[in-house]
């Protein structure tokens, strides 16, 4: 596949190429929520986080193939990454990832305690409980399916690191979804929407998009598909990401469940 110039929309054909590639399984997906919550999962559910967690990753993979473009470079290396990241805040998803990578270190900035104080960064623990980080390994197969179903080549750094982002923003999308059930909802909403000087303001998004998530239904043992919906609102602040995720999850629980 060529290298695309810009990925304003997707509709029609395009959409349908895009749910072509599920690079996360269900089983996958379940085992992450299993991580961290003893609630039960729906299969559509894993299907809908599945889904989100594609769309964060192709915009990730597009965002760097383009940097890599500007350098005559095919293969994409991790300071496409922090490129695609710089040039579109949107992207800057997986942030717990970022103090475990050699490519952020230096980036995430010095933390103060109240006293003034330096906080040191936090070393690693050998914890056998299972975390976002010690699961990484889980994603290199389909992190390097989505990488071929985009025409990219990556060094194994830039792998490790799309590894890390796609299982930290996959485990905090699962406890967000645990949350929504546990509470009933989502009260509130934030969106960012970034506009270039000179250039027009995005469309909004659908009126019914966000508030229907805001109240729930069904049991409080398991997480569902709406429930996945809800958890990419609180995790995607851009309006732009946020809305591509939602509409691609619906598609690919629609595709896969006939409605």
């Amino acid at each position: 596949m060529t290298a695309q110039p810009a990925r304003p929309e997707r509709s029609g054909s395009e959409t349908a190429s895009v749910m072509d590639v599920s690079p996360f399984k269900p089983p996958l997906v379940k085992a992450v929520f299993r991580d961290v919550t003893p609630m039960h999962v729906s299969r559509s559910a894993a299907w809908a986080a599945a889904s989100v967690t594609r769309t964060v990753l192709t915009e990730i993979i597009d965002g760097a193939r383009r940097a890599a473009a500007e350098e005559a470079r095919k293969k994409l290396i991790p300071g496409d990454l922090l490129s695609a990241i710089d040039r579109n805040v949107e992207l800057e998803v997986g942030a717990k990832w970022y103090d475990h990578s050699p490519t952020f270190r230096g980036l995430t900035g010095v933390l103060y305690d109240a006293e003034g104080v330096i906080v040191p960064s936090r070393k690693r623990s050998r914890s056998r409980r299972p975390s976002a980080v010690v699961g990484a390994h889980r994603f290199e197969a389909g992190v390097k399916k989505l990488l071929r179903s985009q025409g990219a080549t990556a060094v194994p750094a830039m792998v490790r690191d799309l590894d890390g982002i796609a299982s930290v923003f996959l485990t905090d999308l699962a406890r967000d979804a645990a949350m929504v059930v546990r509470e009933g909802g989502v009260q509130r909403f934030g969106t960012v929407t970034l506009v270039m000087s000179g250039e027009p303001a995005p469309p909004p998004l659908l009126k019914d998009s966000l508030p229907a998530l805001s109240a729930r239904r069904g049991d409080g043992r398991t997480i569902g598909t709406d429930d996945v919906l809800a958890a990419t609102t609180i995790q995607l602040f851009g309006g732009n990401l946020r809305q591509r995720a939602l509409t691609e999850a619906r598609e690919a629980t629609r595709n896969t469940w006939g409605g």
